[in-house]
């Protein structure tokens, strides 16, 4: 299932630019390509593209508000206030909360967490929330990875004596909530030099303000940064800039000393310690901790992220792995009878979207059942279910069209809504439902062009295998950590064979693992697996050439290192002769 994907070739970058840097940096034209791509046109970008500095992490200070919630934090730490450090339930808002919890710890007895319940109170500042904390004698609130809109919430916390700091990296509404302090480098009045940080990010740029102001060296924050990239990862921000400094000292923290939480974690993923990459946070690390606040508390994930014992920390990653295969079995599940809905006529709208219900669906997992019906459909996409009385749900888009647009366009007919571009959550009321799905198609309809309903790969450049040499590779690593802004190279290789080893892995065999020959090399082979391409195992088998899109990885088996081609496409040769 699935729709055919185009091929796009980026166009060359300047041969003049690419020759020159390919000769000042002694590196193959195709790498100097990628990096032209990159926006790394002189040796100087290259050596700050190659080599992060945490030295080069802009100064806190710019960011519009550090200054006011440095020393709102800094008075309630010496007169021993009550801090509460409130986050959201995701990867992104409990490495944040873990983040400033751990730093605050140390410096003051008098500090606490809380994460809302998913499903009792939903995302973001809760009546609830602010109630425990004016009962329990707290009178300040750090809010991370929410609070940006949350402005009557905390007029609420105002009324109880509470202030509250909001780290947020959300998109403003006009009005900002009257809070002691709003740190949001996407404030319009912040001229903070970069904007696409994470939640945790901005947890981060607080306590390192707090630092520089009252001495603690920066080396004491260096054990924050594992929580970092997995926030970085995990939230799919931009892997650029500040994110990329972040991140690739994050990775370094997470491969030799990780935090005993993440340890557990690794273990328990079968991951190879030391060998952890970007992906493996996106698809190992982050949906594990996320299964605890989908499936039982947020909470469970700080108690992991913030343990101290080493046997304290498997304990809780037990816990939360377990929470992790039941949310697979469930998510599975509800996807089958998704796809059963959309393929029997069920979807709620005329076409242009895909939009399912069912009450009895687990509110955990409908996100990740939309991701899956935007693989299988490629439309937008959003799968509703019931809880507490209201239509809830999520939403996902595909590439190029702004989802959370199209929700907005319907907010009044909505209890909330927030999110992204391409990931929305909404909640309305039964009565609703009938027109949201008809007013959502009708826009989806009448703004969608063509090219966002045809997936694409966009394809860096050629490479032959001939040139995939120890030296490129050695290189190629050096461009991570890969993400958004900084993806991992795609490259197309024209008329290639299995030389016969060729095999179906995985579940019901739907996995190709193959050794693959080029027409112009016949004698060198190189492994690859194919994921869910299974249906072009015969085809290939029969010992016809075809072409891939594909990109390099190395693959980690019991400490021996690898080099394999992940590939992302297939073409059958006489498709596009």
């Amino acid at each position: 299932m699935g729709k055919d994907k185009e091929w796009i070739l980026k166009s060359s970058a300047d041969p003049d630019t690419v020759s020159r840097l390919s000769s000042e940096l002694g590196i193959d034209p195709v790498l100097a390509e990628l990096l032209v791509q990159r926006g790394v046109t002189t040796f100087m970008d290259a050596r700050a593209f190659f080599r992060p500095d945490l030295g080069l992490l802009h100064d806190p200070f710019l960011m519009k508000d550090m200054d006011v919630a440095v020393e709102r934090l800094h008075r309630a730490v010496s007169s021993g206030e009550k801090i509460l450090v409130y986050g959201d339930y995701d990867v992104d808002g409990t490495t944040a909360v873990s983040l400033v919890y751990s730093f605050l710890r140390k410096l003051t007895p008098g500090v606490d967490f809380y994460i809302p319940d998913r499903y009792d109170e939903g995302y973001g500042v809760s009546d609830k929330g602010i109630e425990w904390a004016s009962s329990n004698g707290f009178t300040l609130i750090i809010t991370l990875d929410c609070g940006i809109k949350a402005n009557d919430k905390v007029a609420y916390a105002a009324s109880k004596g509470i202030d509250v700091i909001v780290c947020d990296h959300h998109l403003p509404e006009n009005d900002l909530p009257a809070a002691v302090a709003v740190l949001d480098p996407k404030r319009e009045d912040c001229t903070y030099p970069f904007d696409d940080l994470s939640g945790c990010g901005v947890g981060f740029k607080l306590v390192q303000g707090y630092s520089a102001r009252y001495g603690i060296p920066f080396s004491e924050l260096e054990p924050l940064l594992d929580l970092t990239v997995v926030s970085i990862a995990s939230d799919l921000v931009s892997v650029v800039g500040e994110n990329r400094i972040l991140a690739h000292f994050g990775l370094k923290r997470l491969n030799e000393n990780p935090r005993q939480g993440l340890l557990a974690m690794i273990r328990l993923s079968g991951l190879e310690p030391s060998h952890i990459s970007i992906d493996d946070i996106v698809f190992k690390i982050g949906p594990r901790i996320n299964a605890a606040g989908r499936m039982e508390t947020g909470r469970m994930a700080v108690d992991l992220l913030t343990a101290t014992e080493e046997s304290e920390a498997m304990r809780i990653a037990g816990e939360i792995n377990e929470y992790n295969n039941e949310r697979k079995s469930i998510d599975r599940e509800i996807t089958r009878e998704a796809l059963e809905m959309v393929q029997s006529g069920g979807s709620l709208s005329n076409g242009h979207a895909t939009i399912v219900y069912d009450p009895s669906w687990h509110k955990g997992v409908v996100g990740i059942v939309a991701s899956r019906l935007v693989e299988a459909f490629y439309k937008p996409t959003i799968v509703l279910t019931k809880s507490n009385g209201l239509i809830t749900g999520s939403a996902r888009s595909v590439h190029g069209f702004d989802l959370y647009g199209a929700i907005e366009s319907c907010s009044d007919l909505l209890e909330n809504f927030g999110g992204h571009i391409y990931a929305a959550g909404l909640t309305l009321k039964e009565e609703n439902l009938k027109e949201f799905c008809e007013r959502i198609d009708a826009y989806v309809g009448n703004t969608i062009s063509s090219e966002m309903l045809t997936p694409v790969i966009y394809i860096d450049t050629k490479l032959n295998f001939s040139r995939i040499t120890p030296k490129f590779f050695r290189i190629l690593k050096q461009f991570q950590p890969f993400g958004p802004g900084n993806s991992a190279p795609v490259f197309m290789a024209e008329n290639v064979y299995d030389n016969g080893n060729g095999r179906k892995v995985g579940a019901e065999g739907s996995h190709m693992k193959l050794e693959l020959i080029q027409e112009e090399q016949p004698y060198r082979h190189i492994s690859a697996i194919a994921f869910n391409k299974s249906s072009h195992f015969e085809h290939i088998k029969a010992g016809n050439p075809v072409d891939i899109c594909y990109s390099i990885v190395e693959n980690y088996y019991r400490g021996i290192a690898n080099l394999q081609l992940r590939i992302k496409d297939i073409r059958d040769r006489e498709e596009i002769i």
